[in-house]
């Protein structure tokens, strides 16, 4: 697995010499500059995971550094923690204006500023891989939960969340009016985790109209029903008068020929370790995706558990 490297900018070598062995210890590569054009070369050449600038260098300082950076699409994106020998809550505005992500001042602790580097490394990961449309955590940040609690070897359930004829809203209402579906679908969920599941419980947006949460067996049944009770309640609401009355969308299908459509409806696949034990994050969404296949196939608008247990040789 490839290190994840870092730009340390700095004047002083004996700033530069304690950031670059505190940041080593922790197993990153570290590229050093003297001056802000220096670092500045090294991050346009190769674009490292976080960037730490001495405040004041010869040249470009290291709020200007922050300001070329934030008019680059291409590396605005970086994380920048800033050194400071001044006090001053205006030099820290300046910096933080400029677009730095966080500051630390001389002279400093290594173990702080291992802990600052680390706090918006993973600010930005998380930033990066949220939804636009939700704002819950997305992929990136869904493998990582999941991998996090195989480690962690506790009792672990995870619901895989799908409409059932999403297709059919969008195609009858538009993406604007579908957007509101998906926002109120994450209401609910995030609701009904807060009010049922635990302080660690987990939820994520996958995309489209496929959401992920983790929680305990204990709470996951309960949790599983709300969603798919409060979603059926709410979801009906975004039709127009007659469509509700009659419980379905009147349209075409695919070969243009008249057809009824079902209103929108929630299915949970479930998948714990109850029965048996999870070892990857591709295990649990295989069994996911062939529960949520199974509850498409009888109708949608369900909850479905994987209640398989250990195979036997």
């Amino acid at each position: 697995m490839p290190r994840e490297r870092a730009v340390v900018a700095d004047d002083e070598p004996d700033i530069r010499d304690v950031i670059r062995i505190s940041l080593e210890a922790e197993g990153f590569e570290v590229e050093e500059a003297i001056n802000g054009t220096d670092a500045l070369a090294l991050i346009r050449r190769r674009a490292p995971q976080v960037i730490i600038l001495d405040s004041m260098m010869p040249g470009l300082s290291g709020e200007e550094v922050c300001r070329a950076l934030k008019k680059d699409i291409l590396l605005r994106h970086l994380p920048v923690l800033l050194v400071t020998a001044k006090r001053e809550t205006t030099d820290k505005v300046k910096g933080l204006d400029a677009g730095a992500d966080d500051y630390i001042v001389k002279p400093f602790d290594p173990a702080e500023l291992v802990a600052r580097v680390r706090g918006i490394m993973r600010r930005t990961r998380q930033a990066l891989d949220a939804s636009p449309l939700t704002k819950l955590p997305g992929n990136a940040s869904i493998i990582e939960a999941l991998e996090q609690r195989l480690q962690q070897g506790g009792p672990m359930a995870v619901g895989y969340v799908d409409l059932d004829g999403f297709k059919s809203f969008n195609d009858a209402y538009g993406f604007e009016r579908g957007d509101e579906v998906l926002r109120e679908t994450a209401r609910i969920l995030l609701t009904t985790l807060q009010q049922q599941g635990t302080p660690e419980d987990f939820l994520g947006h996958v995309g489209g109209d496929d959401f992920v949460f983790i929680t305990t067996p204990a709470a996951v049944d309960q949790i599983a029903e709300t969603i798919r009770r409060e979603t059926k309640a709410s979801l009906a609401t975004f039709y127009d008068k007659p469509a509700r009355q009659r419980g379905y969308l009147e349209g075409k299908d695919r070969s243009g020929q008249p057809a009824r459509f079902p209103l929108v409806t929630v299915s949970v696949a479930v998948v714990t370790n109850e029965r048996r034990t999870l070892r990857h994050v591709a295990e649990i969404a295989q069994i996911g995706a062939e529960l949520k296949e199974w509850a498409k196939s009888h109708g949608g608008g369900m909850v479905v558990k994987d209640r398989r247990g250990e195979e036997k040789a």
